[in-house]
């Protein structure tokens, strides 16, 4: 298949441009470790960060804590690449990131693949710190499939496209994005009657602004703001770096234009706020609050309609942009798949510890945190705003889970995992397991 070739050359040209010669410049120091288990102290927030502070990569775009100037000293050679592997069971989803920041320039080649569905996009990312602005340019090529059951040659979705982001840290707790973005998407969708519908060569020209108030180490809420097709998914909101009493809320407006070569037409309008409430010295609580509308949405022009259409495919906004309620980060024990153009959900994570900073040994493996997680969430979606009001959509959901670290010669793993079932509906109890890799 052409666009087989074409996604394994692009994935190489990652590794490869990663991977050459740094030159006479040498990288400053690696970024701090970005995640585990969720630590019961916080970290001091009170000073501003004097150098640029390359977290972990959430696709947010602004999640560096630091805008300053100060030259950084040298690592060894072997030191000069950062790869990051994220691996999510049992969607089969890979998340692998290769970066490599010289002074105060940050390049990166990530690669998200699907093992089970096919599924795969490749990005290469181009970010510099300044001083009071931190600048992104992104490509990108994404191809995807809708079922696993389906003949993958003849049923997918692909996008390429461009994105400049601009993140301006005003302090240490207060930061404005704006992005701009074109993507080129192709459809070819298999219909009932065996017959295809192929719609080629669709332009998405948008514009996103946004605004987060919080810790900068936060990325999960951050990402609405930036890269949300790039994103780090995590299957729990707390980590490290958002400690005892923290609190973040981001808000984001997207318009995508029909002016010039754009096909679409809305504006779309999310909020998303996390809060920790500790019970004890080593419990603690995490909600979450997550809603969008499209405040302005067009209509699809019949011609283009497929024989067969979707509920969404009567707007004039690709299926991408639409919300969706089932999955890692949102309801996570729902198995129906769940897209509108309206969507409001809560989850609550109560975390409450087995072990903290011990060396326990299972498998040749040294553990040394681990979390228990009791987890809850409540939502609801559609096409009408009627469904904010209408409780009997609703759908309750609820579930058990894990968070831990270990350690494993030079890498350090964290590993999460949760038994969820919504309380609602025909769906099943539903386990999902994350493994992530720092070094």
């Amino acid at each position: 298949m052409t666009s087989c070739g074409r996604r394994i050359s692009l994935s190489l040209l990652v590794v490869y441009v990663l991977a050459g010669p740094a030159g006479a410049q040498q990288p400053p120091t690696p970024p701090a470790d970005p995640q585990t288990a969720p630590a019961p102290a916080s970290p001091d927030a009170g000073e501003e960060p004097q150098a640029p502070a390359v977290n972990e990569p959430s696709g947010a775009g602004g999640t560096e804590a630091g805008t300053g100037d100060v030259d950084l000293p040298a690592r060894p050679a072997e030191d000069r690449i950062l790869p990051r592997l994220d691996v999510y069971f049992p969607e089969g989803d890979l998340d692998l990131r290769v970066n490599r920041l010289i002074n105060k320039t940050f390049f990166e080649g990530q690669v998200k693949y699907n093992f089970i569905k096919g599924d795969i996009t490749a990005f290469l990312r181009y970010r510099y710190y300044g001083f009071k602005r931190t600048t992104q340019l992104t490509v990108f090529d994404d191809i995807s499939f809708d079922d696993i059951d389906q003949d993958v040659t003849g049923d997918f979705d692909r996008v390429r496209g461009t994105l400049v982001l601009l993140q301006w840290p005003h302090s240490y707790n207060y930061r404005t994005f704006a992005l701009a973005e074109i993507d080129q998407i192709s459809t070819n969708r298999r219909e009932q009657n065996n017959d295809f519908f192929v719609r080629q060569d669709r332009t998405n020209t948008f514009v996103r602004l946004g605004y987060q108030v919080g810790t900068p180490d936060e990325g999960r809420s951050s990402a609405i703001a930036g890269e949300t097709r790039a994103r780090t998914e995590r299957l729990f909101s707390a980590f490290r770096e958002f400690g005892p009493g923290d609190a973040t809320f981001t808000a984001a407006l997207t318009y995508g234009f029909q002016l010039g070569i754009g096909d679409f037409d809305y504006a779309k309008l999310e909020l998303e706020a996390l809060k920790r409430l500790d019970v004890s010295t080593r419990t603690f609580l995490v909600g979450r609050l997550r809603g969008g509308t499209f405040p302005h949405i067009g209509k699809a022009d019949p011609e283009t309609l497929p024989s067969e259409p979707f509920p969404i495919d009567f707007y004039a906004i690709p299926g991408s942009e639409a919300f969706r309620l089932d999955g890692r980060e949102n309801l996570k024990g729902l198995k129906d798949r769940q897209r509108g153009i309206e969507q409001l959900l809560t989850t609550w994570e109560y975390f409450f510890p087995w072990f903290l900073e011990s060396h326990r040994s299972f498998l040749r493996l040294d553990f040394q945190n681990w979390y228990w997680i009791l987890y809850t969430g409540f939502g609801t979606i559609g096409f009408d705003r009627k469904a904010y009001t209408d409780f009997g959509s609703y759908i309750p959901d609820a579930g058990i889970g894990f968070e831990s670290s270990f350690n494993l010669r030079k890498y350090r793993f964290f590993l999460s995992g949760i038994v969820a079932q919504a309380l609602k509906g025909d769906g099943g109890v539903q386990a999902r397991i994350s493994v992530k890799s720092y070094r």
